[in-house]
């Protein structure tokens, strides 16, 4: 073991760091967490509109939709908010304006989903007007901001560097001259994302979706059933993409069909035949969220890097409720080559776990559909008709995906360490 972490501290860690140095790298992971305030604030408002007990859902139901108001507004639009952060992060580091970076790099993104008019399915005296929709919006369309990020900003350093810009006399306002500078770099965007989505139809959104699709195949009772999806939900998320959002919309209504089966031959007494259904990854793979970083939430709490220890902190109750969005964005885990791998590897090493303990009939199969908000080792009891097995299978798991975590969450805090000791001298 002492090796194990030697090598991964020596051989693995410096060009993992090297990486994460990058310039559009480090602008992607900054952006994110520059959106830290919202997705907290908005991740409580999912759990107060989908209470884990179901006297007290049934209690909120009639006031759902107002109460996830401010999630649709604050999470619902995190890629948006992200994309200023971004474009701002890296035209700084290019020595560029950052307010005109973030502002058409924003532009960019909004630009890349076109406005709807739905008054003539209204009656006659209501209006609307023009509709954006906001599906694409927050982590679904992450992959997207950092396009758009790539696109603004690359324009605005190749137009100054070729001096195809327009430049006032010094004696005019900084504020004024900056608009002026951005205005051809601006025409060319708006041009070109109006020829992509408009002119030419191209949704990139759906294109990247359709990517995808033919992932359906490996849907089924089979290990690669099992695992191909998380592999692939792991790495879009490693890459800045919702893989839930692109992946599970693939494979989530085949679970739930299977499901369905399986709660159907409970009811006529029969053989559950199905054993890859949603609450398999729910409550055994993706414990506390996508990546399983439950546990890393537990190791940050102690962590002696203080910001680690405040991410960790903030993050604990919403994951306990299966919501990871503050953990993901906070460390961040999105486009951290340093913890790419962790990330990745927990959910299989669950996954693989979880599939031997079913395939040999070790915990009874799932048939019920219970609230994802509960904790965990509840939804794994309740889900699988009260197995005490199912909890024991979900602790060790936890168990699992801390011990994989660990050596690099400490290379990672050692990393932070430095920054922060730096910074206070």
């Amino acid at each position: 073991m002492h090796y194990f972490l030697q090598w991964i501290e020596t051989r693995l860690m410096p060009p993992m760091a090297r990486i994460s140095e990058m310039r559009h790298i480090r602008a992607v992971r900054d952006g994110i967490i520059a959106t830290l305030p919202l997705i907290i604030v908005g991740c409580f408002f999912i759990i107060i509109a989908n209470p884990p007990v179901e006297s007290w859902a049934k209690a909120v139901e009639p006031y759902k939709e107002q109460i996830v108001v401010p999630f649709r507004l604050t999470l619902g639009l995190m890629a948006l908010y992200a994309s200023f952060g971004m474009g701002h992060s890296l035209a700084r580091s290019y020595q560029l304006d950052g307010v005109s970076g973030g502002l058409l790099t924003m532009a960019t993104f909004i630009m890349a989903t076109v406005p709807v008019n739905l008054d003539d399915k209204l009656p006659a005296n209501q209006t609307l007007g023009w509709l954006l929709p906001l599906q694409h919006m927050g982590g679904a369309g992450l992959f997207m901001s950092i396009i758009a990020m790539l696109i603004a900003v690359e324009t605005m350093r190749i137009l100054k560097k070729r001096k195809w810009v327009i430049h006032m006399p010094e004696s005019v306002p900084r504020s004024v001259a900056r608009s002026f500078e951005a205005l051809i770099p601006a025409t060319v965007i708006v041009l070109f994302m109006w020829t992509i989505r408009v002119l030419l139809a191209i949704d990139l959104h759906a294109l990247l979706q359709s990517l995808f699709q033919p992932l359906a195949i490996f849907a089924g009772n089979t290990f690669l059933g099992a695992m191909v999806p998380v592999l692939f939900i792991m790495l879009l998320w490693a890459a800045g993409i919702h893989g839930d959002a692109v992946v599970g919309s693939i494979f989530h209504p085949i679970w739930f069909a299977l499901l369905d089966q399986n709660a159907a031959a409970a009811v006529a007494g029969k053989e559950l035949p199905n054993l890859i259904v949603e609450p398999f990854f729910q409550w055994f793979v993706l414990i506390g969220g996508s990546g399983a970083t439950l546990s890393l939430c537990v190791l940050m709490l102690f962590s002696k890097s203080s910001y680690l220890k405040q991410v960790g902190r903030f993050s604990i109750v919403p994951g306990i409720f299966n919501i990871n969005e503050p953990i993901i964005f906070g460390v961040p885990m999105v486009m951290n080559p340093m913890m790419f791998i962790p990330f990745i590897l927990a959910p299989l090493a669950c996954t693989a776990v979880t599939y031997a303990a079913f395939s040999i009939g070790l915990i009874d199969k799932i048939s019920l559909l219970v609230p994802w908000t509960l904790p965990g080792p509840i939804g794994a009891y309740l889900a699988t008709g009260g197995s005490w097995q199912a909890v024991c299978l979900h602790l060790f798991n936890l168990i699992l995906t801390g011990v994989i975590y660990w050596p690099f969450f400490k290379a990672y805090e050692r990393k932070l360490l430095a920054e922060e000791q730096a910074q206070s001298a």
